[in-house]
């Protein structure tokens, strides 16, 4: 009799469960196929116009049998069309049901920050997460920040800058481009804007819809690569970003990691934290070609030698090394907050084996590498010798990440070494004692990566 009744009681409860669960999946194939169905709307009333001039047609014919004969393929080809569109149509509800079936389960929406320094690769490597269609990706959308906001560098000044850049990465992150409005110049009109930073360097600013057709008198100052937009419209931009399954995006304007701790314990948040690095000697050539006028002083000391460095350029480096130390060493702590949520990444361990780093990267992200990663990763690593601009992102990179030993004057690297000898270390660079070492191909100066650096 107790087993009478407890029967019941589990058939009813798990009757509920059922109905609770598949309560919002019938809402959401309701609501998906009504925009499904209004979407085709249009091209089905089209079809039907056609198909009701039909008869029309035939009576104002003049009888002959070319007539008759165009008439009727006239309508044969009109039922074809419709047929195409219902066949469709069934297409996009049968994809929809195998997604609520689970079969296609995209599972859990990822927010990842790759986290870098200027010429450390960061562009290069950010092009691993651009590829992926799923993820909505922004190249360095805090430049309009620290161009709007001026902060003195030091003490109150700094926190205070690192605070804004977080809590414009937050928005951002949850798909709030309207946060940007405030700080891009011009201000944006009407949400529209030619002026978004780097547009191009992002295929989601760059893909249908948010590419609009182009304007005419209007300048694009940071226009699409590959196809002709109109201004960026912020509202479009937004809302496809809440379309796509993840978020991701690389700057290098956020120095602490530990001012992401907020981010990281949001629970609208499911971050991911890549940190990457590189020989601060390799940074320094770089800068000093790229950014030529910001180290005329290292240039002329390298070349005359007859003053020394001023003390404050040196101080900034030594600065900027320890700054990335303290951030690693938070990261290989492993604090709760962080635990599988950090991954430390060296560039010159991405540039000796690309596809094997994105798999990495990939895997720690909790996604999955596709062909079209794999495709721009074989393309644009194996570039002719010729693809060596300074912001290019298509190199022959198992070459290129060691060609600064030959460019670098040895004194300068010693001011490397001294200023940011603990980073060096912690991060397995080596440290050159001669000219000739430091020239030499055929000694190392990497340490092997530790398996520790992901978190």
């Amino acid at each position: 009799m107790e087993v009478r009744r407890a029967l019941p009681q589990d058939f009813r409860e798990l009757l509920h469960c059922l109905k609770m669960r598949s309560k919002y999946a019938v809402l959401l194939v309701f609501v998906i196929g009504l925009i499904i169905i209004e979407k085709e709307n249009n091209f089905i009333s089209r079809v039907s116009d056609k198909l009701k001039q039909s008869p029309q047609a035939l009576t104002e014919a003049n009888g002959t049998e070319a007539s008759s004969t165009l008439s009727e393929n006239g309508s044969l080809a009109s039922l074809r069309e419709l047929d195409a569109a219902f066949s469709q149509l069934r297409s996009h509800l049968r994809n929809i049901t195998l997604q609520l079936a689970g079969d296609q389960d995209p599972g859990p929406r990822r927010h990842i920050v790759l986290m870098a320094t200027t010429r450390t690769g960061s562009s290069f490597v950010g092009e691993f997460f651009n590829q992926q269609g799923s993820i909505f990706y922004l190249f360095e959308p805090l430049w309009h920040i620290e161009r709007t906001v001026t902060f003195e560098p030091g003490g109150a000044n700094a926190v205070g800058s690192a605070l804004v850049y977080r809590d414009v990465l937050k928005q951002l992150l949850l798909c709030d481009l309207y946060i940007l409005e405030s700080f891009i110049s011009p201000a944006p009109e009407d949400h529209l804007t030619p002026f978004m930073f780097r547009r191009g360097s992002s295929q989601s600013l760059c893909e249908e819809p948010v590419c609009v057709p182009s304007t005419k008198k209007v300048f694009e100052k940071y226009h699409c690569k590959n196809r002709r937009c109109g201004p960026l419209n912020v509202t479009l931009a937004t809302e496809a970003c809440q379309r796509k399954q993840h978020v991701a995006l690389k700057t290098v304007r956020i120095r602490q990691l530990d001012f992401l701790q907020p981010l990281v314990e949001d629970p609208r948040l499911d971050m991911r934290i890549i940190q990457l690095v590189r020989d601060p000697r390799a940074v320094l050539a770089s800068r000093m070609v790229a950014f030529s006028g910001k180290y005329e002083t290292w240039k002329k000391w390298a070349a005359e030698g007859e003053a020394p460095l001023r003390e404050e350029e040196v101080q900034r480096l030594r600065g900027n090394c320890e700054s990335i130390r303290l951030s690693a060493e938070l990261g290989l702590r492993r604090p709760g907050w962080l635990r599988g949520r950090y991954m430390l990444v060296r560039y010159e361990d991405v540039a000796r084996a690309p596809l094997q780093k994105a798999e990495e990267m990939y895997h720690f992200a909790g996604l999955p590498l596709t062909p079209q990663v794999k495709e721009w990763i074989g393309k644009n690593t194996q570039a002719p010798q010729d693809s060596n601009g300074v912001y290019s992102t298509r190199k022959n990179s198992s070459e290129q990440f060691e060609k600064w030993r030959f460019s670098i004057p040895f004194k300068l690297a010693q001011v490397v070494q001294d200023a940011c000898a603990p980073a060096m270390r912690l991060f397995g660079y080596k440290l050159a004692s001669s000219p000739a070492m430091l020239a030499n191909r055929s000694f190392s100066l990497l340490e092997e990566t530790q398996p520790s650096w992901v978190t």
